[in-house]
């Protein structure tokens, strides 16, 4: 049986307050990340040479 899980923050930060602010940097810094190796693997992948059978 698969658990449900609450998709909502257990607190709620209003919009433009401090923490809030710095909880965005974080996501975004994160997924700036994310982007930046899925590019790399891509890169290698497309510069490796093809293996066809």
């Amino acid at each position: 049986m698969k658990k449900e899980t609450n998709k909502q923050p257990k607190h709620v930060l209003v919009e433009g307050s401090p923490e809030a602010l710095q909880a965005e940097i974080n996501r975004l810094r994160m997924e700036n990340a994310y982007l930046k190796k899925l590019n790399a693997l891509v890169q290698a992948k497309e510069k490796s040479p093809k293996k066809t059978k």
